[in-house]
């Protein structure tokens, strides 16, 4: 037996790697009959946030859950893990650069240490993890086809903006 789960998955950053910045990441499992689970976190203040840790914070998430979804399971099916996401950094990541990263001590083509590399890392070892009990696809989407989880995005760092903003009212 296969279980499918179909996962999109996105993350943002307001004030992009800026002091006080603010990033949130978000994964939604998409259900039958048009239902949905979602999860969602804010990224850290250290190191400051950015677009490209969020996306991958929501790669992180969709793998964290797909494994903990089948630990629910009454059997032990086969994943077909679909992840879906609209950045392409983060697609291209999981598919192609971090092979080579791993292979090259995770120093880029300029001679760098990769950026993201802790974030990738975990994700790296949660995509082993699932592999091992079935296969994980990452596919690039457009914008529009990913509103669920973008908004959920926006609204993790809507909130986050809020209390942030009565707690620098309280300072009066």
């Amino acid at each position: 037996m296969v279980y499918t789960m179909r996962i999109y998955t996105d993350g943002g950053c307001r004030g992009n790697g800026k002091p006080g910045a603010i990033g949130a990441a978000a994964a939604v499992f998409s259900l039958k009959y048009g239902r949905n689970d979602s999860w969602s976190r804010l990224l850290p203040q250290s190191p400051p946030p950015t677009n490209q840790r969020a996306e991958i914070t929501g790669i992180i998430i969709a793998l964290e859950q797909a494994l903990a979804k089948r630990e629910n399971l009454e059997t032990s099916p086969r994943l077909d893990v679909q992840i879906y996401s609209d950045s392409r950094y983060a697609v291209d990541c999981m598919t192609t650069w971090i092979y080579k990263w791993t292979r090259n001590g995770w120093i880029n083509s300029a001679g760098d240490e990769v950026a993201n590399r802790d974030l990738l890392e975990e994700a790296s070892h949660l995509d082993d993890d699932l592999q091992e009990v079935g296969c994980v696809e990452y596919k690039w989407i457009p914008r529009e086809q990913n509103q669920g989880a973008d908004r959920l995005c926006n609204e993790r760092m809507d909130e986050q903006s809020r209390v942030s903003s009565s707690d620098s009212d309280s300072d009066w």
